[in-house]
């Protein structure tokens, strides 16, 4: 089976440290110690050739003395030494580096020569460079660590990729303390090499990544990045911030990490119809990743507001009448169950005020009411601490809520010390909670304006629609990918993603490496699934063997990507594999099955 060539960087078997150290705080120190502290999984091997030993382990004066081979390496040594160690890796068939050094581009023209022979060197061997000047990288289902920041991030199902690697330690510092996990931390410094587009062309294909965060400060590649976040927001929820949107700012990006800032306003245009959420603050992309880590999944943009003050339900309700939010119509049923439930002076409508002295089972009935009520896509539960209020039993019954329904449950928990352990409670069960109605509010017109992308991205023009201009330069690239490798088919995946660019919707498909893999996908799709060969060389899968439908639970997935592998195996032999194609089974007892040949 084919893999993802940047896996050697994000999956490697073995990592190599270059300025490996034991002087404390030092770069090369933190590095290593991180390596060794997060359980790297793989072998681990430090360079320093003024030392025998570093932190306990074995050093090596170069890679030349190791024998084994390596994937990945770590470079933090001053920036006249790196071509030197980016020309050693290429003889010992390295495959990736991560260049942590600064002191190249950013510096003028010595260091934008001295980047340009390290680029040079790279390309020579094949050797693809996240970098220079950079936090580094973290994958923390294996314990990768590959930076200078200070401990590890939590696993989880985000990925960020940032310009800036100090606000990567701001990110991942703010996630300790609020339980919210990675699948990936990519810091790109001034991406020599490796920028946006190859990035999210491998997270929108990683199955432990389900949403993406982005901190940008200029496009290099306007064309591949354009490509790589409208493929990776059709599958995955995208959310970005963009600095530099004022001259003023313009000029400190540029002189921070080399990048060019284009116009804003194309920028803001582009992106949205790409699908992609752009959020304007970094406490918004906190938000944002607050509230990703939690997989919600609205379906709208109507809004009910539980409270136990009118104030602040008011301050709510202005917030999303600003953000362009619909306050949700109550359903006769919903008031009627709330009139049975509640005091009589409760306000009969949206926002619902379940008065100051409401305790846990007020705000249980009400916010299950709301939940249940079908003109509703979110709630917003918010508490002010009044004297008969008891915050923490509260806070226990709306998560427990929120873990019997798929809806977003946003809470506020508004106060300091009566409210803390509150949302200490909230923290720990991965609840998105707020100190103030306004960042709740715009968390979930951030969600519900992904959501409803998606849903207009599928939505079927009509025959004479002017509004929906195809993406005639996205489907030239796929065609012009396939004839410069010589190919007269197009995969799977670039067919569906062509007919997605004239706006034809199509199944989301995603593809597995492994049974392990194919289970996560089926999980992530939701049963029934179909799963399929892909491969470039097989048009008929159907004849090969190459096609399951209707698979129902995971015994099917697993058994069914045994026998695929196995089929073409003996029918196919010959034909280059890339994995198996997963997608959900359509399910349509009246449908009709249309093939066209152009």
């Amino acid at each position: 089976m084919a893999q993802h060539y940047l896996k050697p960087l994000f999956s490697p078997k073995s990592v190599v440290v270059f300025g490996a150290s034991d002087r404390i705080d030092s770069v090369g120190q933190i590095v290593f110690q991180n390596m060794l502290q997060s359980g790297f999984q793989g072998a681990l091997y430090p360079i320093n050739p003024g030392h025998p030993e570093v932190q306990g382990r074995k050093a090596y004066t170069s890679i030349s003395q190791i024998i084994e081979p390596v994937e990945l390496a770590v470079i933090a040594t001053p920036p006249e030494t790196v071509p030197g160690i980016i020309d050693e890796c290429g003889k010992h068939n390295v495959k990736a580096a991560v260049i942590i050094t600064a002191g190249f581009g950013e510096t003028g023209a010595v260091g934008k020569a001295l980047e340009r022979t390290v680029l040079d060197n790279a390309q020579r061997y094949g050797i693809r460079l996240i970098g220079p000047n950079c936090l580094g990288v973290m994958r923390p289902d294996i314990g990768l660590n590959a930076t200078f920041n200070k401990g590890s991030a939590n696993t989880g199902n985000l990925a960020f990729v940032s310009q800036s690697g100090a606000l990567c330690t701001a990110i991942l510092d703010w996630a300790q303390s609020n339980d919210v996990g990675f699948s990936s931390v990519v810091s790109m410094g001034s991406s020599v090499d490796l920028d946006f587009g190859e990035i999210l062309d491998y997270l929108v294909s990683d199955v432990l990544t389900q949403s993406i965060l982005l901190y940008i400060e200029g496009i290099r590649n306007a064309r591949s990045f354009m490509s790589s976040i409208r493929a990776a927001a059709r599958i995955k929820p995208v959310i970005l911030v963009k600095v530099g949107r004022y001259p003023a700012g313009s000029k400190a990006a540029m002189s921070h990490t080399a990048s060019l800032v284009g116009s804003d306003d194309a920028f803001d245009a582009a992106v949205r119809r790409a699908g992609v959420v752009r959020v304007q603050t970094i406490t918004q992309l906190f938000s944002a990743a607050k509230a990703l880590s939690c997989g919600f999944h609205p379906t709208g943009n109507r809004l009910a507001i539980v409270t136990n003050g009118g104030g602040p339900g008011v301050m709510a309700t202005d917030c999303a009448s600003d953000l362009g939010l619909v306050m949700a119509s109550l359903s006769d049923i919903t008031i009627e169950t709330l009139n049975q439930v509640l005091p009589a002076t409760w306000s009969h409508g949206n926002p619902v005020d379940v008065i100051g002295d409401a305790q846990a089972d007020r705000y249980h009935h009400a916010v299950k009411a709301c939940l249940e009520d079908p003109n509703v896509d979110g709630v917003l539960t918010i508490l002010t601490p009044q004297a008969m209020t008891k915050p923490l039993e509260a806070a226990n019954t709306v998560i427990e809520l929120s873990n019997q329904y798929s809806k977003p449950l946003l809470t506020c928990w508004m106060g300091g010390a009566q409210v803390e352990e509150s949302r200490t409670a909230f923290n720990h069960a991965r609840k998105p909670s707020f100190r103030t109605p306004e960042p709740a509010v715009e968390v979930f017109s951030f969600l519900s304006a992904y959501y409803q992308n998606q849903k207009l991205l599928m939505q079927m023009p009509g025959p004479l629609s002017h509004h929906l201009e195809p993406d005639v330069e996205g489907a030239r690239m796929i065609i012009e990918g396939a004839l410069q490798e010589s190919r007269k088919v197009l995969s799977e995946m670039e067919s569906k993603a062509l007919l997605s660019a004239f706006h034809i919707p199509v199944a989301q498909t995603l593809v597995a490496h492994s049974p392990n893999e194919a289970l996560l996908i089926a999980q992530q799709l939701g049963y029934p699934v179909v799963m399929k060969i892909n491969s470039p060389d097989i048009t008929h899968k159907t004849d090969a063997g190459g096609v399951r439908l209707n698979l129902i639970n995971a015994q099917a997935v697993r058994g069914a990507y045994h026998e695929l592998v196995e089929n073409i195996k003996r029918n196919r032999p010959n034909a280059h594999v890339d994995g198996i194609s997963i997608e959900p089974m359509i399910v349509k007892p009246n449908g009709r099955e249309l093939m066209v040949g152009v």
